[in-house]
């Protein structure tokens, strides 16, 4: 069992914070309907707990989900057991011949590999580049630098049978964002307590642009997954490949 996303946190991601992955989810469609993908081979990279990838599957697409988080995957094979599901890392699973590559939830910004850089990132890129089809996508969201107005937030959201606390930290030098989650999840009259601590690394979504582009991809960098606009310094980048 990895250090992320645990059982409890997963539990509480999936019932309390599921909206983003679904609102995502049905942007990606739209954008794909739009350009005559309307079939194929979606391949998830920290695909969560299921839930985008349920919505490509009730699209009439294959998905193959991968996520480093055990307990994600064993929530998302339940959800939905037709899809095939991968414990791994993002940066170094295989990625077969696809129509897309997808991924939701910044997950491309998160140090949970220690090797997670801008190199790794490109040699990444590079891969899904070679895997993609003609006409195909690599679509994900990315954190910028900026999250923070000050050095320091704390916040806490409520369940009804949890309660997670977020103490959140920019590191404006390093462009690092660290996140302690401390969650609380109600079993008969307890509570079990767990503690997190993620870091991530903040890109620029304009320099991610430009390594896709030297890469062949042509790219288009936006602020919403079709309807579905995302916050500031929340960036969803669309790298096409017209090869």
């Amino acid at each position: 069992m990895n250090n992320w996303y645990k059982e409890d946190l997963a539990y509480i991601h999936d019932t309390g914070f599921s909206n983003h992955a679904i609102q995502a989810a049905t942007g990606i469609l739209e954008i794909l309907n739009q350009s005559n993908i309307q079939e194929g081979l979606i391949v998830e990279l920290g695909c969560g707990s299921g839930i985008s990838a349920q919505a490509f599957i009730n699209a009439n697409y294959q998905v193959l989900g991968i996520d480093i988080s055990e307990s994600m995957i064993d929530i998302a094979r339940q959800r939905v057991p037709e899809v095939q599901f991968q414990v791994n890392s993002l940066l170094k699973a295989d990625i077969p011949p696809c129509q897309v590559v997808v991924s939701i939830g910044e997950c491309l910004n998160y140090l949970f590999d220690s090797d997670n850089n801008i190199q790794s990132l490109t040699l990444l890129f590079q891969r899904i580049y070679q895997a993609l089809t003609s006409g195909g996508f690599l679509i994900f969201d990315i954190l910028e630098p900026g999250q923070l107005e000050t050095g320091k937030t704390q916040s806490f959201i409520e369940g009804k049978n949890w309660i997670v606390l977020v103490e959140k930290t920019e590191d404006k030098i390093q462009q690092q964002l660290t996140r302690r989650i401390i969650t609380f999840r109600q079993f008969g009259e307890t509570y079990q307590r767990d503690e997190e601590v993620h870091q991530v690394q903040l890109y620029s979504a304009k320099s991610l642009a430009e390594i896709l582009d030297k890469i062949g991809f042509k790219v288009e960098i936006r602020g919403s997954y079709g309807q579905f606009k995302l916050r500031n310094h929340h960036s969803v980048v669309m790298a096409h490949k017209l090869i």
